[in-house]
């Protein structure tokens, strides 16, 4: 008798979780790159909730997309040859969906046709790169 299987379990394999916790960590990393390159690093301390504020759209539409896409899927845990292109695949689509939560009224700062275009290719060489170390040192 076959089993059968939700979408989302064959979407998402325990194995990838370091991926996940990683992934989370370069997005929120990126950002903050960028907090501090547009207002410096005393903004941080400063204002700890504008900083996180900015991160959180892209953290919601990365934890939307991601399993989706299959950014945690079985092959994505196997070699940094499928989870660096299935972390783009995913990141290419979560950062214009996270620009789009931020041009919402719930968040400040807009989204501007420049800024998405910089998270669209730092994001995806971020975490590309943080995959393929993944994968070096596992």
């Amino acid at each position: 008798m076959a089993t059968s299987t939700s979408f989302l379990e064959e979407r998402l394999d325990s194995g990838a979780l370091p991926l996940a916790v990683g992934d989370i960590l370069v997005i929120f990393l990126l950002v903050t790159v960028g907090v501090v390159q547009h207002n410096g690093v005393s903004y941080l301390s400063a204002n700890p909730v504008g900083w996180v504020l900015t991160a959180v759209p892209f953290i919601i539409a990365w934890a939307l997309v991601a399993p989706l896409l299959g950014a945690y899927s079985p092959g994505a845990a196997e070699s940094a040859k499928s989870a660096v292109p299935l972390a783009i695949r995913s990141w290419l689509v979560a950062a214009i969906l996270g620009a789009v939560i931020r041009w919402t009224p719930l968040f400040e700062g807009g989204a501007e046709p420049v800024f998405i275009a910089v998270m669209l290719v730092l994001g995806s060489l971020a975490l590309g790169v943080w995959r393929t170390v993944y994968f070096r040192i596992v």
